[in-house]
């Protein structure tokens, strides 16, 4: 599927404005970054500084011109300043964009979601994905009074500082803290489990499920590349929950509305206890949300005893701008055309790495896509980290070169928007053979 007529990017001669803004973003910001991934340690070299983008293509500082796969993390599904997003935020904008009080927005982007996703009645919204996770682990622990929470290796929920936690070496540990400033007390409460291994799950309920509030996972996880779940795998630990009076936590902050209107939930048929939302729910702006059956969500301050707040919560910039994005995924063959672009970026990707000889493991649901240097197969953090991170980084430099941006490591998702055209898929796919071949050689 590599196509012969597919549209040439020039290589990229200079970056110098991107390399000096950088030089001044260290000096008074740690790393030169407000996120550790963008400072392009992964895979060496200086980050880009983008000014400006539309569609699928963001353009640097220095005026070059990027296919973008990152799409802000994912949350930009749309692409970049879609019509509709944009003059939903213009709106809000003439008339004030946060009042710490409640909107109507915030209520119309919560009928939606309730209405769309199989395992919410209410939602709560707050700012971010790791503000969505450790408030629906309080929740967890509040509606079940039990402390115990169980997570999978290489799934990130967040940086709070339960869920910063790496394995040990047994199937079913304790987990450790991940990062300095996490005491080992707090993790010591997060049970660690490989992904997709429903024994181990089985085992750490054996042992502690009288004390465990709650499993969660992403059910497609997306922080170790994009890995699947395997078949039987979520039933399997909604069957174990339910046996433990234990709650099922989906953290569907990247796959909600990512895979289809119902999230990974829908594709599945596995409805959880509790379900995470954030990133495409706001559009690109700050957002996250968690919602269940009203007789969770109950247990929520003024109506219960635990309590959440936030200042900015549901504030009615994002509100608007997500329920635009949220209600133009309902017209029909949207999520049609991102499966059809998205299988022929898979298979593109597929027959170039082939054509080269290289050894590439591709795994795709729906418009997230993952490519592992390494012949595979990967099912999980351990499998995943098999993978030549050299081998990417020469990847993505490659690309970068030919105007193709891609997540800056190996272990990232890449995104496929309703603003990419087919040309550009091809485009992709021709940058890819050359890259491909450059590293086999």
């Amino acid at each position: 599927m590599v196509r012969k007529n597919a549209v040439q990017k020039p290589v990229v001669r200079t970056r110098a404005q991107s390399s000096s803004a950088f030089e001044t973003a260290q000096a008074v910001l740690a790393g030169g970054v407000s996120s550790p991934v963008r400072a392009f340690q992964a895979v060496g070299g200086t980050p880009l500084f983008i000014a400006k983008a539309k569609g699928a293509v963001i353009t640097d500082l220095d005026g070059n011109a990027y296919i973008d796969y990152v799409g802000a993390w994912g949350p930009l599904i749309l692409g970049h300043a879609e019509e509709r997003a944009q003059a939903a935020a213009s709106k809000v904008l003439d008339k004030g964009w946060s009042f710490g009080a409640p909107t109507e927005q915030e209520t119309r982007l919560a009928v939606r979601i309730a209405a769309d996703v199989p395992g919410i009645d209410m939602v709560r919204f707050v700012n971010s994905g790791t503000e969505a996770t450790m408030s629906a682990v309080r929740l967890a622990r509040g509606f079940t009074g039990r402390d115990l929470i169980v997570k999978c290796e290489g799934c990130y929920h967040g940086h709070s500082d339960g869920l910063l936690v790496e394995a040990g070496s047994g199937l079913a540990t304790f987990g450790v803290p991940s990062s300095a400033g996490v005491p080992a007390g707090l993790t010591a409460l997060t049970l660690v489990v490989p992904y997709n291994d429903l024994d181990a799950a089985s085992q750490v309920f054996a042992e502690q499920g009288q004390r465990i509030a709650a499993f969660l996972v992403e059910p497609i996880a997306g922080n170790m590349g994009c890995v699947p779940p395997a078949g039987g795998y979520l039933a399997g630990l909604s069957r174990l929950c339910n046996e433990h009076g234990a709650l099922l936590i989906f953290d569907e902050v990247m796959s909600g509305y990512r895979v289809g209107l119902r999230g990974a939930q829908g594709l599945y048929g596995i409805e959880p206890d509790i379900t995470c939302l954030g990133k495409i729910i706001g559009g690109g702006l700050p957002v996250g949300a968690y919602g269940a059956r009203a007789a969770v969500m109950e247990q929520l301050s003024p109506l219960g005893p635990v309590y959440q707040a936030g200042t900015l919560s549901g504030n009615p910039l994002a509100m608007a701008v997500g329920l635009a994005t949220v209600e133009a995924l309902h017209e029909p063959g949207v999520y049609e055309r991102l499966e059809a672009l998205s299988a022929r970026l898979s298979a593109g990707l597929a027959e170039a790495a082939g054509a080269a000889g290289l050894p590439l493991f591709e795994t795709r649901v729906g418009s997230m896509l993952g490519v592992f240097f390494q012949p595979g197969p990967v099912i999980d953090y351990a499998s995943a980290k098999r993978s030549d991170t050299h081998a990417y980084a020469r990847f993505f430099h490659a690309m970068l070169d030919q105007g193709i941006y891609l997540p800056p490591s190996q272990f990232e998702t890449l995104f496929v928007s309703l603003a990419h055209t087919e040309e550009q898929i091809d485009q992709t796919i021709a940058a890819a053979a050359k890259a491909f071949a450059a590293i086999a050689a």
